[in-house]
């Protein structure tokens, strides 16, 4: 089944597929599974990502598998679509205004790209001037990282590694670092006209 599986398969999901496993231990399993894979040095893993099961190759053989991909084009995020994504993963749920105050510049159109790419999506209104719309992280974006659960995301020092060096690093590290962030005044008249369009 987690080989047939375009996408994870949660336990709850293998549970409907597969007769008499109710309460069974799929972590158990699944780590008996990879023991063996190891041992007979198969090239593959079960790996957990946005909560569900998942075949992949092993870290050693993506050399390999890069070599087959080389020369397609592959849809990558923009720098400024990851520092967006990377502001709304640590400070979500978060409002378009406060994520435009932390880059120093608009993100309307890296918020739009986001939620068309399903990495982001609106989780709620905020209780500001105009109840602006909130953004949060999907399963998309899960998977899209290679992350079981919200919590595996790196430190923020180490989003550094993510962005390199650039313009707002440093501003994007040190707020979301901040232990207490001081509020962000939404524009009314902006954010209220934006949430209408996005209606």
């Amino acid at each position: 089944i987690i080989f047939a599986a375009d996408n994870p398969v949660a336990a709850s999901a293998l549970s409907k597929y597969i007769e008499k496993t109710n309460g069974f231990d799929f972590d158990e399993v699944i780590r008996q599974l990879n023991e063996e894979y190891e041992q007979t040095g198969r090239s593959i893993q079960i790996i957990k990502v946005a909560g569900g099961y998942q075949m992949a190759t092993r870290p050693e053989y993506a050399p390999w598998i890069k070599k087959m991909y080389m020369g397609r084009t592959l849809s990558k995020l923009t720098r400024a679509s990851l520092e967006a994504l990377a502001i709304i993963a640590f400070r979500q749920p978060i409002s378009k205004a406060e994520v435009s105050a932390i880059r120093g510049v608009n993100s309307d159109g890296v918020i739009r790209n986001l939620l068309e790419r399903k990495l982001i999506t609106i989780s709620g209104r905020g209780e500001g001037i105009g109840r602006p719309l909130l953004y949060s992280t999907t399963p998309q974006f899960l998977e899209y990282f290679g992350i079981n659960d919200i919590t595996d995301l790196p430190k923020p020092r180490e989003i550094e590694e993510l962005f390199g060096e650039g313009k707002y690093v440093d501003q994007i590290i040190e707020a979301l670092s901040a232990e207490e962030q001081a509020e962000v005044t939404e524009d009314p008249s902006s954010e209220s006209a934006n949430s209408e369009n996005n209606e």
